[in-house]
């Protein structure tokens, strides 16, 4: 890791001589090229740099130690090589998560599709508590959620909805998969516990440009929307439907009064979705054992159950429990999502070869 780190800073290095360079100070565009390298790498090698302070200072205190004998100077000289050590570690850790490779859709803002899975109504019900808990966690963290598209089991539950989020793909990324409730459902007379799924897709938004989409390739059908604005909606086809005719992929968005915004959206999550199924092929011509369950956004089947007879939320891919159901379902779910992170992020440092020191 510390080679690759000296070859970062003779990059930065370099790349100062070249701005320096007459030749290169009478081109924009190189100068703007070099710039924006130096700048993606400049806080790793500012780091780099407390690194080395902090090991030159660790190798000055621990030379104190020999021929040193009075015995409260020892203490206070093992106390300092102790403080830097600890130091030493932090500073590695920071250097090994700023080399580990990064994902670009990471700072994107966010599709989510919840679907309600096996358990008829009570999974339509399950699927409206997931969209709770989203709307309720983005809320907390400050992020505006705009509903896109939903279809209501007409009990107070959903066959589907699709939302957008304005937050970062990091943070609900690793909430893709199949989410498994049990509990007694209101319906259910007698008691008993029923088992029921929803799917949960988190997708990246897409740029145009990333995702090029042949306008002869699209059938685009408009129909009167059932969503927010009543009557308004219902006389006037605002809500539109795109079908992708070479792969079958369909997008709905009902949610804005304006054809032409319901249009945008719904480009918006078809782009996202044939992003994804680009994504999806590529995952599976690597090979098996590069796979990771944490990160790769594979519908893996049950990757978290909510268990309400036993107050009990288990993520099955890191093997953590917490029995604060209801504050999970209420959105406080950073305490699974930091450790899904922390798991991908050990996983991602594993792979490139980082773990040894």
């Amino acid at each position: 890791m510390l080679e690759k780190l000296e070859l970062v800073v003779q990059r930065y290095e370099e790349l100062n001589t070249l701005m320096a360079d007459p030749e290169v100070a009478t081109n924009p565009d190189l100068v703007r090229e070099y710039a924006q390298e130096q700048a993606e790498i400049a806080d790793l090698v500012q780091k780099y740099r407390q690194y080395q302070a902090n090991e030159s200072e660790l190798n000055k205190t621990r030379t104190l130690l020999k021929g040193e004998e009075s015995e409260e100077m020892l203490n206070l000289v093992q106390e300092e090589i102790e403080r830097l050590e600890g130091q030493r570690e932090a500073l590695l850790d920071e250097l090994k998560m700023m080399l580990s490779p990064k994902d670009p859709r990471d700072e994107r803002n966010v599709i989510m599709e919840i679907r309600a899975g096996a358990g008829g109504d009570e999974a339509g019900l399950f699927a409206a508590d997931l969209y709770r808990m989203y709307s309720r966690y983005a809320e907390n963290h400050g992020w505006s959620t705009e509903l896109l598209s939903f279809n209501e089991t007409g009990i107070g539950g959903f066959k589907e909805i699709i939302f957008a989020v304005k937050g970062p793909y990091s943070r609900l990324k690793y909430e893709s998969g199949v989410h498994r409730v049990q509990r007694v459902p209101i319906t259910e007379s007698s008691g008993r516990i029923h088992t029921s799924t929803a799917t949960v897709a988190v997708l990246p938004e897409v740029d145009e440009v990333e995702v090029k989409i042949d306008p002869d390739d699209l059938r685009i059908d408009v129909y009167g929307s059932s969503g927010p604005g009543g009557q308004h909606m219902q006389k006037s086809a605002t809500a539109v439907r795109i079908t992708h005719l070479p792969t079958g992929t369909v997008a709905t968005c009902q949610s804005q009064r304006s054809q032409f915004q319901n249009r945008a959206r719904a480009l918006a999550i078809l782009r996202a979705r044939l992003y994804e199924q680009e994504e999806q092929k590529q995952h599976e011509q690597l090979d098996e054992r590069r796979r990771s369950q944490v990160g790769t956004g594979e519908r893996a089947e049950k990757i978290r159950t909510y268990n309400f007879p036993q107050n009990r939320v288990t993520d099955h891919r890191i093997g953590l429990t917490s029995h604060r159901l209801e504050e999970i379902l209420d959105g406080d779910l950073d305490e699974f999502i930091e450790e899904l992170a922390t798991t991908d992020q050990a996983e991602k440092l594993r792979r490139a070869g980082l773990n040894s020191r």
